[in-house]
């Protein structure tokens, strides 16, 4: 059987397509699954109804502004809160019926903390590996392996009161990887950081997906970091409204960004929208998209324009302009769609 679809216009948060009376063989079942998966709190609807198929050890980010859904998905998939309707399961366990089996296969970092400043590092995995059920002489094994691979070692007997931020989180995550999960949740895990910690720790991370081959779900306000996502998701209002590979979906705003400032920024929206089509204005900044790759018509314009406009770059799309495309609301659905494409 054969399904066509377009690449970057996938079924609503649909990553697997499948036939629904041929279920896979067990180990190649989902590592986390959604179907209709809601969350309200009150009258106010968090998640709204969002379908999940993410295949074992992949790189998934979900994305969006705040208040979008993103954190209160994570929550019911680790089974802090109970979904209002729909299901999910999470490392072959139903999240509802099932929690405490949830737990056992999963591992999640928060964006705050979960470690004891009072004790040290190797006292704060051998608390987390005891709660986890792991025996003294496991926590310890696995404690050495984790921190060798956070460059963590000669750190293992201070407080974590004294470790720098970026440690803290490197322990946090540590912390998380105690029991060898099968999901590893990452639930906005930089937020804070300056830039070279933020690299430190997704360098760690990196290594950790290519030793141990364990799912990671991503959600962060850094679109950067989700770059090397195999599949990412953007939610809005509760709901996924776009979903598919990162430079899938960066090709489709087309070869350039292009970025002209002036002092008269609506003159210029007026005067430029027929003829480089639709654009993002920020302030005294408007953004453009340009589809060829020859940059000739960009240059000839600065030129005509001159004392129009203060400034004038072109630069190639990034996931941040994803981000900003797909939350204008109906920009992005202007787009030209991609070719289709055939899937097995």
């Amino acid at each position: 059987m054969e399904v066509r679809q377009r690449v970057g216009a996938l079924p609503r948060a649909g990553f697997v397509c499948h036939n629904p009376q041929a279920e896979p063989p067990p180990n190649m079942t989902p590592a986390i699954e959604a179907r209709g998966l809601a969350k309200s709190y009150g009258d106010v609807v968090a998640v709204d109804g969002i379908d999940l198929a993410i295949p074992r050890g992949q790189f998934f980010g979900l994305l969006g502004p705040n208040g979008s859904g993103k954190t209160s998905t994570v929550h019911m998939l680790s089974t802090l809160v109970r979904p209002t309707r729909g299901s999910a399961s999470v490392a072959g366990h139903d999240v509802s019926r099932n929690p405490v089996a949830v737990r056992g296969g999963i591992g999640v970092v928060f964006q705050e903390l979960a470690l004891d400043n009072n004790l040290s590092v190797a006292e704060n995995l051998r608390f987390a590996g005891l709660l986890n059920h792991l025996s003294l002489k496991d926590v310890q094994a696995r404690g050495r392996e984790l921190l060798g691979l956070f460059g963590l070692e000669e750190r293992r007997d201070h407080p974590v009161g004294a470790l720098s931020g970026g440690q803290r989180r490197a322990l946090d995550i540590a912390r998380g990887l105690i029991h060898r999960p099968e999901v590893l949740f990452l639930d906005e895990p930089t937020i804070g950081l300056d830039v070279p910690n933020r690299r430190r720790i997704w360098r760690h991370i990196e290594r950790l997906r290519a030793e141990e081959r364990i799912t990671v779900f991503l959600t962060t306000h850094y679109l950067e970091e989700a770059a090397d996502c195999d599949q990412v998701a953007f939610m809005r209002q509760g709901r996924i409204v776009r979903s598919g590979e990162p430079g899938t979906l960066t090709r489709q705003l087309g070869h350039w960004i292009i970025e002209v400032e002036g002092e008269e920024p609506a003159a210029l929206e007026q005067l430029l929208v027929p003829r480089l089509g639709h654009c993002l204005a920020d302030g005294e900044r408007l953004s453009f998209r340009h589809e060829a790759d020859d940059l000739a018509p960009i240059l000839s314009l600065q030129r005509e324009l001159g004392p129009r406009i203060t400034g004038l770059s072109w630069r190639r799309p990034n996931l941040s302009d994803v981000f900003l495309w797909i939350n204008e609301k109906g920009l992005w659905d202007r787009l030209p769609q991609p070719a289709e494409v055939t899937t097995p």
